[in-house]
């Protein structure tokens, strides 16, 4: 029984794809001044608050609207060379192929979570490489993963214009991850959780990935994860005190009006925007 109410309120989350229309659904318009004192016009967030159950969205149309997954997809990327063991852990080694590339971090021979803390795109070409069209497409179908389209570049379709996720289906995605209910090991899905880690206080912890992908003239850039509120709070039966985490999963999505950018100070970005949205929603100081 307890499985099934897990299932069905996942089913529900969806702000678009849902089919259970309830009253947890909310706009936040007022998101949009958040975004527009940073000079960005086209973007959208939503989070989803599973102690509550209630979807607090900015841009409903965009929410719903698929982009590539860019380097968000190393999140599924990782949890498949895990499950199939051809990375036996995240101090998997690829050896770096020599070739000078512009991030510096990128150069050299590289464990599964630097590479994912690096953001390295030439670790997770060959990483896809290695574990082959059959195998990745056989999880994008069991996963339900946006289009679950890998097109003609086994090791470039996350960027190509070839697969598509939408930030509302990155939201599902996160939280069955969260709650070990994908199609992987419990193993597998824990490991990833564990880099997807970026700041922990005793406030909350933070875990996300960034993607970016070059659009006309600028970017699109995206920020996905889930906050984990720290509460102590005493126990009904052992009257000790207890930590428990509660869980916000969030997508960002927006677009830079030019290419002329520093990338440092857009990861920056992302991660100031989803804090001062959080403030905003009285989750965290």
């Amino acid at each position: 029984m307890k499985s099934s109410i897990i299932l069905f309120a996942m089913a529900c989350i969806v702000i678009i794809t849902a089919s259970c229309s309830r009253d947890n659904i909310n706009e936040k318009k007022n998101w949009a001044e958040i975004f527009q004192k940073r000079n960005i016009d086209s973007a959208s967030f939503e989070v989803y608050d599973n102690t509550h159950d209630q979807v607090f969205y900015y841009n409903k149309e965009r929410t719903s609207r698929q982009f590539s997954p860019a380097s968000t997809f190393k999140i599924m990327n990782s949890l498949i060379a895990l499950e199939t063991n051809l990375a036996p852990d995240i101090e998997y080694i690829i050896q770096w192929d020599g070739v000078k590339r512009w991030n510096e971090k990128w150069n050299q021979d590289l464990t599964m979570e630097q590479a994912f803390e690096y953001s390295s795109e030439p670790y997770y070409q060959a990483l896809a490489r290695k574990v082959g069209r059959p195998t990745i497409q056989k999880y994008l179908d069991s996963v339900k993963y946006g289009n679950m389209k890998i097109g003609d570049s086994i090791d470039r379709f996350w960027v190509d214009g070839s697969l598509k996720i939408t930030p509302d289906e990155q939201v599902r995605l996160l939280k069955l991850m969260y709650f070990d209910k994908l199609p992987f090991s419990n193993r597998s899905q824990r490991l990833v959780r564990s880099m997807m880690l970026r700041e922990k206080n005793e406030e909350y912890k933070l875990s996300y990935k960034t993607g970016t992908n070059s659009t006309g003239n600028g970017y699109v850039c995206q920020l996905v994860g889930y906050l984990e509120k720290i509460e102590v709070q005493k126990g009904i039966e052992t009257k000790e005190e207890e930590t428990n985490y509660r869980p916000y999963f969030f997508a960002m999505n927006f677009e830079t009006k030019t290419k002329d950018v520093d990338f440092s100070e857009l990861a920056k970005m992302r991660v100031d925007i989803t804090k001062e949205i959080f403030r905003e929603l009285e989750l965290i100081k």
